[in-house]
């Protein structure tokens, strides 16, 4: 799961809403601090001295640095001195320009990124205790006073005023005729588009650390669960971290009989013991006490004792996020809310887009078909957490058992995953050259959370994988995030090591390093060197996504409606939220789920920990299924190895410019429903 969430990117992030900036620029400047006449009065000087050639490029830079121009930056006069001294005309010295902006800001981003993941070891790995100083340590951010500097020594100005804003229709539009220098120069328009006060950043990044942290350390200690008898039926140190590991063990108990039904039961317990905030505070990552799901009572050493339920930390986490994010609105005007910044901005798909996306394969007749055949295969009515059946995988027949004693013997600590990633790379048809170019940059570390993927800001540091790895060594859970992580750090490498432009560094979103994550991780067995001889491969791996495209994009539904819901109620009390998930949860349900399953107001899916720590990020992952599948298609039969490398050095186009150049189509979810009716008359 990739965060891109960081801070001293922020302002890469917030690019502007394409109809409010027309309006915006053929208005009036957002600050006001200077005038349409002295903005008129300046293109006529300047189109006069540099050329109707220029004219097109001018408008849009000087209306721009008018924009985000404030009455510290100096007087009107002050403005025209400033475009007519600043501008570049010739291409040549503005090429130059380019390249030295290029060269400054990965320096600066780049040891950002260095002194940040390092003050972050302690919380974010396992070596050693953790300190109450580390979480703050772990939430500073050292590019918080990136925008506010650079607008102060007018770098961000000159920026804008030469390289300017292009909106994202404009991107679209024109993206399919510009040379990769032109792109580059786009992007370098996408970095001064606000002015984002310091102290804004960094309460903001305050509270998504704090966000992380409780996330991080939510544990519970399933072998000390026990059903009405007293009986547990996990093995005695199994911790499962919320919601990831809970949602894994869950799923690999589908090939277990009764006993494994049983397991899945209480873990469903567990979870909405979570979600309802009504689980004993005490019992969390507490290895020491007994706790009945069942019942929700806690017990020491077989004797039963009060305990008070968790205080509404999980709600009272998310309106944190919630309040930081929003107190960033009043200095974005043009894109004045999260929901547009992480949707128009961040994913460059509207929200409109992704719901209808969302909606139409979510209502689609072949959830019907595909839920009857789940049915059929588990030989039982559906119940509400067969939303995450994994019965379509490979994995899925295999041992559990088998499968922890082959990883954990191959893989017992973080190191000789590191070692082991040139031979995963190989198998992946990497060649020889680019797989040790790629493993030499990729470092792995020992997790405290469930893992994550962080890559690099500049050449010559390292993307990080982080896993967690228990004392017996990387079980197979553990092993398949592992793999799905390095799918992240080999995107996170190659378009930042192979790609032309360091301003086209990166994906268009997070949704095309997810993708290229489900690419790694569906392979994981072969990587073991374990054959599949699954029937009907391919038609199982088409229903299989399918299912968790049904899956992930009810979940991020359900988070863009609470979302909604905090900015139409901005007062909202972490009780008042609260009712608000559950109700939303269930509305989704009800809407989506419940004729499917048979279960009204279930509100199981709004566990998913991202939603607390990870604001709006969900959809990406909802995405990232679409792209993935049309992805997987296009390399089938293909030299996978060689594409991967040609389709990712495309860098950060917009979605729909880098899908058609990469696979030649758009972002659809038309190639998976086709694929799953394919798919249904082959597996009936």
């Amino acid at each position: 799961m990739k965060k891109l969430f960081l801070l001293f990117l922020l302002p890469l992030a917030l690019i502007f809403n394409q109809c409010n900036l027309k309006k915006a620029l053929e208005d009036k400047p957002a600050t006001g601090t200077i005038q349409q006449a002295v903005v008129d009065t300046v293109l006529t000087m300047m189109t006069r001295q540099f050329g109707e050639a220029s004219k097109a490029r001018l408008v849009k830079g000087v209306n721009q640095i008018a924009a985000l121009w404030t009455e510290k930056d100096g007087t009107a006069k002050d403005f025209q001195d400033f475009c007519l001294e600043h501008f570049v005309n010739d291409d040549g010295m503005r090429k130059k320009i380019f390249h030295r902006l290029s060269s400054n800001f990965e320096t600066l981003w780049g040891h950002y990124g260095i002194i940040s993941v390092e003050l972050k070891r302690p919380v974010q790995l396992e070596i050693g205790e953790m300190y109450d100083i580390d979480e703050t340590f772990g939430s500073y951010d050292p590019g918080a006073h990136f925008n506010d500097d650079f607008f102060t020594n007018k770098i961000a100005l000159v920026t804008a005023l030469n390289f300017p804003f292009y909106t994202l229709k404009e991107k679209d539009e024109l993206g399919s005729k510009w040379s990769r220098l032109e792109w580059a120069y786009a992007r370098m328009g996408d970095v001064f588009t606000a002015r984002i006060p310091a102290e804004i950043t960094q309460k903001v990044a305050d509270a998504t650390t704090a966000s992380d942290n409780y996330i991080s350390a939510y544990n519970i200690f399933v072998g000390n669960c026990i059903d009405n008898d007293g009986k547990t039926h996990f093995p005695k140190e199994m911790r499962l971290l919320t919601h990831w590991n809970l949602r894994d063990e869950l799923k690999s108990n589908y090939n277990k009989g009764e006993e494994g039904l049983l397991k899945q039961k209480m873990i469903v317990e567990v979870m909405l013991h979570i979600v309802n905030q009504d689980i004993p505070d005490t019992i969390i990552n507490n290895p020491d006490l007994q706790w009945n799901p069942y019942t929700n009572k806690v017990f020491r050493d077989g004797k039963e004792i009060p305990a008070s339920a968790e205080p509404d930390s999980r709600y009272q986490t998310l309106l944190n996020n919630f309040l930081a994010v929003k107190a960033v609105d009043q200095y974005t005007p043009l894109m004045p809310t999260f929901i547009q910044r992480s949707f128009n901005g961040n994913m460059e798909i509207s929200i409109d887009q992704i719901e209808k996306l969302f909606n139409d394969l979510c209502s689609s007749p072949q959830v019907k078909q595909v839920a009857e055949l789940i049915c059929k295969r588990l030989g039982r009515p559906l119940e509400p957490f067969d939303i995450w059946y994994d019965g379509f995988k490979s994995r899925s027949s295999l041992d559990q058992a088998m499968l922890d004693k082959t990883t954990r013997a191959k893989y017992p600590d973080a190191a000789a995953f590191e070692k082991d990633i040139p031979n995963i790379l190989t198998k992946m048809g990497f060649k020889p050259d680019k797989v040790k170019e790629i493993a030499s940059h990729i470092a792995v570390d020992p997790a405290r959370g469930s893992g994550h993927a962080q890559g690099a800001s500049m050449k010559g540091d390292k993307a990080r994988l982080r896993t967690r790895i228990g004392k017996g060594g990387m079980d197979y859970k553990g092993y398949n995030i592992a793999v799905h992580e390095l799918g992240h750090n080999v995107e996170q490498t190659i378009d930042l090591y192979f790609v032309d432009y360091y301003m086209l560094n990166g994906v268009p979103n997070t949704g095309f390093t997810e993708a290229l994550a489900y690419t790694f991780q569906k392979r994981d067995l072969e990587l073991l060197g374990i054959k599949d001889n699954t029937a009907n491969k391919e038609q199982m791996a088409a229903l299989d996504n399918f299912w968790a495209c049904y899956e992930i994009m009810g979940v991020s539904l359900i988070d863009i409606k609470v979302w909604k819901w905090l900015y139409e109620n901005p007062g909202a009390t972490r009780e008042q939220l609260h009712e608000t998930v559950i109700k939303t949860a269930r509305d989704v349900w009800n809407t989506y789920y419940a004729g499917i399953f048979g279960v009204k107001d279930c509100p199981l899916m709004a566990i998913y920990s991202h939603m607390i720590d990870n604001p709006l990020y969900l959809s990406n992952y909802a995405v990232g299924h679409l792209i993935d599948f049309q992805l997987d298609r296009y390399l089938k039969g293909k030299d996978i190895g060689a594409e991967i490398l040609r389709i990712f050095t495309l860098g950060r186009l917009t979605p729909q410019q880098w899908m058609k150049e990469a696979v030649g189509n758009e972002i659809s979810i038309q190639p998976v429903l086709d694929a799953t009716d394919e798919a249904l008359k082959v597996i009936r």
